[in-house]
């Protein structure tokens, strides 16, 4: 049986797509969002934030999502935490990538915000 999801550490560059998602995660969802505007302020807050989930936006200046998660995937805190990537680049073959750095799913951006955390409930659902 999956452990229910609270926490969200969740990076994305873009100030406006961060406030709507993490709006939408607390508000809809009911989660608790660590938000975080880099990779590396993800790496910096991920020790302490106690996440079940992590939500890694692709393409990001300087550290981008995949880098970000290697970063992650060496911290102890974070090294077995799920993870889902954001992004606008959705073909299979990039898909492909990203779940064979072990994301359990690609949301697509853009996103729907009243249904971004009915989608992560039911990507959640369907690890156990």
């Amino acid at each position: 049986m999956t452990k229910p999801l609270t926490r969200i550490l969740y990076v994305e560059d873009e100030p406006d797509i961060r406030m709507v998602a993490e709006m939408a995660l607390q508000a809809v969802g009911g989660f608790t969002v660590i938000a975080c505007a880099s990779g590396q302020e993800a790496l910096n807050a991920a020790p302490g934030a106690a996440a079940d989930l992590l939500l890694l936006d692709v393409m990001m200046p300087g550290m981008d999502g995949p880098t970000t998660l290697k970063g992650l995937r060496e911290l102890p805190a974070t090294a077995n935490t799920p993870v889902i990537f954001m992004t606008a680049k959705v073909q299979a073959a990039e898909v492909a990538v990203y779940k064979s750095l072990g994301a359990l799913e690609v949301i697509p951006k853009p996103f729907d915000p009243m249904e971004l955390s009915t989608q992560i409930q039911r990507i959640w659902a369907g690890q156990g």
